[in-house]
């Protein structure tokens, strides 16, 4: 230790304490390369010669196996924390790219320890960043360290770079896909593996969803093939079943298409020193090269998973988009929009009678802000079936011609606007790279200038992606309609109808139909009327109204023209009587499906009817006492004549009960019939009489 060092050492400094940082970048470095390690502890005997006692000596090793990079180390803020409150008289290290690989890092600690009069020593000597000369001699070696970085990075990544431009990198294979014994990949020799690939892209190609994809093979108890990445078994097959995770990943990889492709992610620090993996779009990955070893499907076909695979996620976002076809009944799932907020509804169901109907919910808001109440509720029933009816009305050939012209015209003048938007795009990167060119030229010296043209670059750029980023949204929603769609649908008219009432026909089916011809539908529930506005693909609109469906205690209730057709059959029928009239004549009651006669009694007390009895006795009919003293006779007699026919009677309940009517001038008599005999006995005497005269 020379005298300059001892120089810098004063008693403040030794009053402190002396902080030792001890770092590694790798565990394998921890365990492997351990001279390093000891070099770094033995730092404590230069602390100990210049005069701190060993027990002054703070030894911070946390940070092994942690790159100097990683701006998430506890012990390197803890020294930090430690500089800062004036407790450290020196901090040691071995060398300054112990301490912090980013210059930020470094200079701010500088500034610290200059700020609290702390010194820095490393195996070169000993620094005191408060003066000059030895605060510039830190600093480049913080940007020497910083550099030290990058160039072995470059070093290392380099010839793979080289490699994986000429697509001659070997890297990880997806499942099915393996090395030659010449290094080219070649599908799995393995049968089975290639089958059940080929059975998984069939499937999602049919199904058109990953969820439904997965829940086949479940259904089917399908096995899927992966291999062990890790651990003793390492590249081993593994059979399992098939996860949602996985799928999208098969869905996703474009080695099954035969393709080689290098640098599709990239790594970027958060704020908070989080490291995320971002997928980057195409036209920034490192190496594209189609068709360079066999797959299992087409790049054609790999373009198209991945657009069904962006519809259906869509639906799952706030527009909730073109979301794919499931199973349930309700026609507008994914193509429903709340007419009084513009989101997205979303589909529930309920049961009644032994049915699955639909209804839709716009319900974000309450979501969002925790609340019960929703936007909107429709039930979506009798809308369902107004949708249908419109789909059979508007889907005729002509219809669909004039329909197809529409979009043509439409197409043309989409075209026509993606021609001026590339045209944009162009500009944009004409500007971008003349911004360029005029920073490139500009000298370094002059940072006036060169920051302003860098701003004005950086300007440049951003409009260019904002240009090019609107340029891709806008050719994804403005996609030509095929020859072969369009044969397609036009196929469709003569066929729509048998489709659409074929009770065997998927409810998965019919949404795809609606599809197909609408874009959206607005729905606007109001008091008694539901209101739809619907758009077809094309730009034609129709508005429905279709009426609140009844809710579940009105469904109950019994309709009024039950009620009004029972009021008139009691001028003239029982209970028994008046139900087995309603059943016949195809009427039924709010719960269920036939009438009996105490439904019906019921009915009349609900709804104030008057009963028969009261109604004959108002048309002046008779009790049987009040007939049979009017006529001098018994109860027997009357019943008795009552089935002679002589008096007309009324029945006025189900047990045989009867009222009469009045009896009039040819009223039976009592003793009628011996009256009569008496008359003729005498008649035949008054002749004997006679004839013996």
């Amino acid at each position: 230790m020379n005298a300059a060092s001892h120089n810098k050492v004063t008693a403040a400094h030794l009053a402190r304490q002396a902080y030792l940082y001890v770092r590694q970048s790798t565990l394998r470095q921890v365990f492997e390369n351990t001279e390093s390690t000891k070099r770094q502890y033995s730092l404590r005997e230069r602390a100990v010669a210049l005069g701190w006692p060993l027990e002054r000596v703070v030894v911070i090793d946390s940070d092994l196996g942690q790159s100097g990079a990683d701006g998430d180390r506890v012990g390197f803020q803890k020294l930090v924390a430690a500089v800062g409150m004036g407790e450290v008289g020196v901090v040691l290290g071995l060398e300054v790219s112990r301490l912090a690989r980013s210059s930020s890092d470094w200079h701010r600690l500088l500034e610290i320890c200059a700020l609290t009069g702390t010194l820095i020593l490393d195996e070169d000597g000993l620094y005191d960043p408060s003066h000059f000369n030895d605060r510039l001699l830190l600093g480049l070696k913080g940007t020497m360290s910083e550099a030290e970085l990058h160039v072995l990075r470059a070093r290392l990544i380099g010839g793979q770079l080289a490699k994986a431009s000429r697509g001659e990198l070997e890297i990880g294979l997806p499942v099915g896909l393996i090395y030659g014994p010449d290094g080219k990949v070649v599908l799995d020799p393995d049968q089975q593996v290639q089958t059940a690939l080929r059975t998984f892209f069939a499937t999602f190609r049919r199904t058109g969803s990953a969820t439904a994809t997965v829940r086949s093979f479940r259904e089917q108890s399908l096995l899927f093939p992966r291999r062990l990445r890790t651990g003793p078994h390492k590249g081993e097959l593994l059979w399992a079943p098939l996860t949602f995770s996985h799928a999208l990943d098969s869905l996703h990889n474009p080695r099954y298409a035969g393709a080689f492709v290098y640098g599709r992610t990239t790594v970027k620090k958060t704020g908070d020193g989080k490291v995320t993996i971002v997928d980057l779009p195409r036209e920034q990955w490192h190496t594209f090269i189609p068709d360079a070893h066999p797959g299992y499907i087409s790049w054609e076909d790999y373009e198209e998973h991945l657009r069904r695979l962006h519809e259906n996620a869509q639906a799952q976002g706030s527009e909730r988009r073109h979301g794919p076809p499931r199973e349930g009944p309700a026609l507008l799932q994914g193509i429903a929009i709340c007419g009084r907020c513009g989101d997205r509804m979303t589909v529930g169901y309920f049961q009644r009678r032994e049915r699955l109907l639909p209804e839709y919910r716009c319900q974000r808001e309450g979501i969002e802000l925790a609340i019960t109440r929703k936007c909107q509720r429709i039930a979506g029933h009798g809308l369902d079936e107004a949708i249908g009816d419109l789909l059979m009305e508007v889907v005729s050939p002509l219809a669909l011609e004039v329909a197809l012209s529409v979009h043509e015209e439409l197409q043309s003048r989409a075209n026509e606007a993606d021609r001026l938007r590339r045209q944009q795009v162009e500009r944009a990167r004409y500007e971008a790279d003349l911004a360029q060119r005029r920073y490139l030229r500009v000298d370094p010296d002059n940072r006036l200038v060169a920051d302003s043209l860098e701003a004005e670059w950086n300007h440049k750029l951003r409009a260019l992606a904002a240009a090019q980023e609107d340029y891709d949204r806008q050719r994804q929603t403005n996609q030509v309609l095929e020859p072969d769609k369009r044969a397609q649908i036009i196929a469709l008219a003569t066929d729509f109808p048998r489709l659409w009432r074929n009770p065997a026909t998927p409810d998965r089916e019919r949404k795809r139909m609606v599809r197909l011809i609408l874009e959206d539908v607005t729905l606007l529930r109001q008091e008694q009327t539901i209101v739809a506005h619907v758009r077809f693909r094309g730009g034609a609109t129709r508005t429905l109204t279709v009426p609140v469906p009844p809710k579940v205690w009105q469904t109950w209730q019994t309709p009024r023209e039950v009620v009004d057709e029972i009021d008139r059959l009691l001028d003239s029928h029982t209970d028994n009587q008046i139900a087995a009239h309603l059943n016949d004549g195809g009427f039924r009651p709010g719960r269920t499906s036939r009438f009996t006669s105490w439904m019906v009694m019921n009915i009349r007390e609900h709804y104030g009817l008057t009963d028969l009895y009261t109604r004959l006795r108002r048309r002046g009919l008779l009790t049987v006492d009040e007939v049979a003293s009017a006529l001098g006779v018994s109860r027997q007699t009357v019943a008795v004549w009552r089935r002679a026919g002589k008096l007309v009677a009324h029945r006025f309940n189900d047990k045989g009960a009867c009222l009469y009517e009045p009896p009039g001038e040819n009223a039976p008599m009592k003793w009628a019939q011996q009256h009569a005999r008496r008359g003729s006995l005498h008649t035949h005497a008054g002749k004997e009489v006679q004839s013996v005269a």
